[in-house]
């Protein structure tokens, strides 16, 4: 029997496209115009060896390059009033490409200052069922403007929107790798509130820039203060599910790596709430699959319920930062309980 995913939608299909599928079927855009023009994003964009990440060649520089391609195509189809051929990349690519439309989204409600009109028409429409994808570009927009995170959309999820500052996390340090990484700094902009959910951005952005080497992304991690290590490993955790990249022995090591740290509840919470949000957009795609037995220990529809049944625990009236913690919280309990057994 399928399963409701904590983001809607049945869960429990399991699915994949080819890359090649998606080479042959990859859309084009027309020309942006006017001030439109000086937004939309070049596509070069998407080569992330031009920000010196420690990219290996092989499948997981692939993946890692597609996801930002699928962005930058979202972002432009924005920006060319095609938002709708977002439709036409492959299912697998789709959510980054709405993570790409809802940033662009954001940027013109806060050059315009309409609102978050846009943001909203986006996720009550096109990307309704990528909601998740669409509060992360939401956050990737903030940051592209220097602006701290708020909501923009507040008839929407009340719990989700704070994955905005997820996505902030993911491209200000996209941007800033060498003092996010390498001299490991905090934004002024934020408020304590906020840097919890910023580092598990940031840990997704160490999945890519160690391109899903669980050996380095782990010496990574343990340069950070241990503080912060455990919102690095949901986000790695996250990023390690909902982008793939590595492969299954590499993924058991990658427990190993949080185990050994003390933070293996951590990677499996992450895990769970991006089978969640990939269940909740689609068929899951096969890298997907395959990790989530590994890092969460359980089946694809198993992980994804912990996180709906937490949520459900939390109540409708669930909207603050302390909530989204706990929601994150009781699914890492959900996990030591089984792994107890």
């Amino acid at each position: 029997m399928a399963v409701r995913g904590v983001f809607g939608g049945s869960v429990g299909d399991t699915g994949t496209t080819s890359f090649l599928d998606q080479v042959r079927t990859e859309p084009t855009l027309s020309p942006a115009r006017g001030l439109r023009r000086f937004l939309a994003k070049d596509p070069q964009e998407s080569d992330l060896s031009r920000r010196r990440f420690r990219l290996r060649e092989g499948a997981s520089r692939t993946v890692f390059t597609d996801a930002e391609k699928s962005y930058v195509f979202g972002f432009n189809a924005v920006m060319s009033r095609e938002v709708e051929k977002v439709e036409e990349i492959s299912e697998e690519q789709r959510p980054f490409g709405y993570e790409g439309a809802a940033a662009a989204c954001t940027v013109l409600d806060l050059l315009t200052l309409t609102r978050g009109r846009r943001l909203h028409e986006l996720l009550a429409g096109p990307a309704q069922h990528h909601r998740h994808a669409a509060y992360l570009g939401a956050g990737r927009a903030y940051a592209l403007l220097r602006l701290r995170p708020v909501w923009g959309a507040r008839r929407a999820h009340p719990l989700l929107r704070w994955l905005a500052v997820d996505g902030f996390g993911f491209q200000w340090s996209l941007t800033r790798t060498d003092r996010m990484v390498g001299e490991r700094t905090m934004p002024d902009l934020l408020t304590r509130a906020h840097c919890a959910v910023f580092d598990q951005g940031l840990g997704r952005l160490l999945w890519y820039h160690d391109c899903a080497s669980p050996d380095d992304v782990s010496a990574r991690i343990g340069g950070y203060p241990a503080a912060r290590r455990a919102d690095l490993w949901s986000g790695v955790g996250f990023a390690a599910t909902y982008t793939g990249g590595a492969e299954i022995e590499e993924l058991w090591w990658l427990t190993e790596h949080a185990g050994a740290d003390g933070f293996r509840a951590h990677l499996a919470q992450g895990c769970a709430f991006a089978v969640a949000a990939r269940l909740r957009s689609g068929a899951l795609p096969d890298h997907a699959a395959q990790a989530v037995p590994i890092l969460a220990g359980a089946e694809p529809e198993e992980a994804a319920s912990w996180t709906d049944r937490a949520l459900i625990a939390l109540g409708h009236e669930a909207h603050t930062h302390e909530d989204f913690q706990s929601w994150q919280s009781q699914t890492r309990r959900s996990w030591t309980r089984r792994d107890r057994h």
